[in-house]
């Protein structure tokens, strides 16, 4: 990348990372906190957790399509002062209805869709992907330093701490974005990374897509909803206290991005992505069914969590990576949109039925119902299609270009499976086996440039 490029995409990376670390911080600690607040309850728990999740789910997608009317840098920065006073409303509260509203004003400053769409427009489409990759690097170590950060901050200065935390850390994003984001030249529309509202639709029919959006949403509310209770068991069976976790999660995250790291390869350069996640299915289903069946034994305890999040790492890493395989060229951006908004759901249905099962029916049948969505998913896994491996690339096309003729012609170069023609935007989107396009032909017959994205 190019240094303005790689400025901007490290300053963005930031402000997604200091808003994701005080979000995360908290999971880990919550349960056995806010128990203490008047009115909580295993319900009101799950509800203050995961109500997060509703208002971010639901507000995702406007705020990317008003960015493209008032600005990305005035949503971001609106964003995070939304975010910033639902954070200080959470830490001065007293009570944990406030507290609810305090975590869903938090989740109203949905600024994640309007940082990648200034990503977008601020690189150029040869450098977009490297940009991308940050941002969610960024956003997966994010949530490890969190998790082990979390107890640590909470034995410090204690859960209203962490809230206050996240205030400044909104300050620090606001600052960043202000003072070291540029401003993009224009805006445009960039279908391989934001949504498009045409598009929904077609998104949503995509039955391949569906079954990752259901896996996303299935994923976080098995993990919200384990957060319910974990850290509950920690206290009973291992004898711990809240701001001593961290030596349980510093390892058992350090196995589990050591497992990670060669199922993605596996899955990744041996083409077993299917494989793979089945298997990542089938071990969050059995490490659920663990934790209710043997959860009050430490040593069970300890491999379930392990095989837990081993298994989720791979997911988050495998599912993105699927979801631009499968979307259609020109529906990239719309379905990653649709499946953000399922994750986010999946927080707040994990949340909700997780608090409420706890309460009504005890801490096992948290993990009974978990293992139950998981075996479901993985019914779902197992039945959907080999992925094809295809990646896309843009292609810079030649002005007055016909767009039937000229798509027709791209889909005779070697490796490629789809192509799509915009002429108002410049460029053909295309659907490729990396292994098998000619890039130099592509160039030729567009009269542009094939990039990847």
């Amino acid at each position: 990348m190019e240094k303005k490029e790689l400025r901007a995409a490290a300053s963005l990376a930031s402000v997604f990372s200091v808003r994701l670390l005080g979000l995360f911080m908290i999971y880990p600690v919550f349960a056995t906190l806010a128990r203490h607040l008047p009115g909580a309850s295993p319900y009101t728990i799950g509800l203050a957790l995961g109500i997060y999740g509703l208002t971010q789910g639901l507000l995702q997608m406007p705020f990317g399509l008003l960015s493209d009317r008032l600005g990305r840098k005035r949503m971001i920065v609106f964003g995070l002062v939304l975010f910033g006073l639902g954070s200080a409303v959470a830490a001065s509260v007293h009570t944990m209805d406030g507290m609810i509203w305090g975590r869903a004003l938090q989740g109203s400053g949905a600024v994640g869709s309007v940082i990648l769409a200034t990503v977008a427009d601020l690189t150029s489409e040869d450098n977009r992907t490297k940009a991308m990759a940050l941002v969610g690097m960024t956003i997966g170590l994010s949530f490890l330093v969190a998790l082990i950060a979390g107890p640590v901050v909470a034995g410090w200065v204690g859960m209203s701490g962490i809230f206050w935390l996240m205030a400044g850390l909104a300050g620090v994003g606001i600052a960043v974005t202000l003072l070291l984001v540029p401003t993009p030249p224009r805006l445009g529309v960039h279908r391989d990374a934001e949504a498009v509202p045409a598009m929904i639709g077609s998104s949503l029919r995509n039955r391949q897509l569906l079954r990752l959006d259901f896996g996303i949403f299935a994923l976080h509310a098995m993990l919200t909803a384990s957060f319910l209770v974990v850290p509950v068991l920690f206290a009973a069976t291992l004898g711990m206290k809240a701001r001593t976790d961290w030596v349980v999660y510093l390892p058992v995250l350090l196995i589990s991005v050591a497992v990670m790291v060669p199922a993605i390869i596996v899955a990744e350069r041996l083409r077993r992505m299917k494989t793979v996640l089945v298997a990542a299915v089938a071990a969050l289903a059995a490490s659920q069914f663990m934790l209710a069946a043997g959860g009050g034994d430490k040593w069970v305890l300890l491999s379930a969590v392990t095989l837990f999040f081993s298994a989720f790492n791979v997911m988050e890493a495998s599912l993105p990576s699927l979801v631009t395989q499968i979307a259609p060229a020109t529906c990239k951006g719309t379905a990653t949109g649709v499946y953000s908004s399922s994750q986010f759901l999946g927080i707040f249905v994990g949340g909700v039925v997780g608090g409420w099962v706890h309460q009504r029916l005890g801490a096992a049948a948290v993990f009974e119902a978990a293992g139950a969505l998981a075996l479901l998913w993985l019914l779902v896994a197992a039945t959907m299609r080999r992925p094809s491996y295809l990646t896309t690339r843009l292609v810079r096309i030649g002005s007055g270009a016909d767009a039937g003729r000229l798509s027709a012609r791209l889909l005779q170069v070697p490796g490629v499976a789809e192509a799509v023609v915009v002429p108002e935007e410049g460029v053909a989107y295309l659907k490729v086996d990396s292994k098998r396009f000619d890039k130099q032909q592509a160039e030729t017959v567009a009269g542009g440039a094939a990039v990847p994205v």
